[in-house]
């Protein structure tokens, strides 16, 4: 007798299940042509959707780009010793040669008041008048590199660098990592401030979606109603709709991958320009696919959480009377 009864749920679980599949295909392209048959109305929705998505996508794609053209500045603290004018050559390698002893420097760079003066010719224009002066008025300067592990330890920093303008044959140090903490804050910030707008435009995406919905809800009023008189669920006719949010966050989502595309190539040749005044070879990177699919699939969710937020308590509201 069991066996007869699970013979017999087998068919009709079968059958339920292509019912149900059935049923979601048919809302899945009846909401499509719904979008189809109305273009303008359901563009300008997908338009405000895509800005939406583009403005802080777009504005977070800069900041990485931010990041990779400041990738190559050297994060740790940076130490210019400059001696006392007319140090001798011995004098200044014995003077490396100390500091590096220290385990808290990583390495030294030597620069010579020759380098110096040759560097400052070629970079500030006035050669012809530097190459009327009698002597050279550069000093030789020591660029310390601390360990990268002191980074994260300012004040350790400091105690170092007022051992240093102690020692001996050394007119000034001076630390040079303020302006690479200002921009990291500034970074930072700039972060905090695109999570912000991100929060405010995806409440506004599901807002619009959920208006846009409660709309065409109330023109199909009658239409639920009767469905309702033959037996239809809440659950069969708020399908539909609930596609319908889904399409309006995909094709918008879609709309702003064109529209970050579109500013990043604008941009592009005047970043080029930029770059090549400073002498690097850095260029604008565009969207990856993951970061694609991200915005992709955060569109599709908003879009379905907008027209949730009005199929659930819409629908409920409209009884046949």
């Amino acid at each position: 007798m069991n066996s007869e009864v699970a013979k017999a749920s087998k068919p009709e679980l079968h059958s339920r299940l292509v019912a149900w599949v059935v049923s979601h295909a048919r809302a899945f392209f009846f909401s499509l042509g719904k979008l189809y048959r109305a273009p303008l109305a359901s563009f300008m929705t997908m338009a405000v959707i895509g800005i939406a998505l583009a403005l802080p996508s777009g504005l977070y794609l800069l900041l990485k780009n931010m990041e990779q053209a400041s990738g190559g500045w050297d994060n740790g603290a940076r130490i210019s010793l400059f001696l006392k004018q007319g140090t001798s050559s011995k004098d200044q390698k014995a003077l490396a040669d100390k500091i590096q002893q220290r385990e808290q420097i990583e390495r030294i760079t030597l620069i010579t008041p020759e380098q110096a003066l040759k560097e400052f010719k070629q970079t500030s224009g006035f050669g012809e008048a530097l190459d009327a002066l009698d002597e050279n008025p550069l000093p030789p300067v020591l660029v310390l590199y601390p360990a990268p592990e002191l980074a994260d330890h300012p004040k350790a920093i400091e105690v170092m660098l007022e051992n240093l303008r102690r020692m001996e044959g050394v007119d000034e140090a001076i630390l040079d990592m303020r302006w690479l903490q200002r921009l990291q804050a500034i970074l930072a910030t700039a972060k905090r401030t695109v999570t912000v707008v991100s929060g405010m435009l995806a409440l506004a995406v599901i807002l619009v979606v959920g208006n846009t919905i409660r709309l065409d809800i109330q023109n199909r009023k009658q239409e639920i109603e009767v469905a309702k008189l033959i037996g239809a669920t809440d659950a069969f006719i708020r399908r539909p709709f609930l596609y319908g949010g889904i399409w309006y966050g995909l094709f918008g989502a879609f709309l702003g991958i064109i529209l970050i595309e579109a500013s990043l190539g604008l941009l592009q040749n005047p970043v080029q320009k930029l770059a090549g005044l400073y002498e690097s070879e850095f260029s604008l990177r565009g969207l990856d696919s993951a970061n694609a699919f991200w915005i992709l699939g955060t569109g599709i969710l908003l879009g379905w959480l907008g027209s949730w937020a009005a199929v659930g308590r819409h629908i409920r509201d409209i009884e046949p009377s």
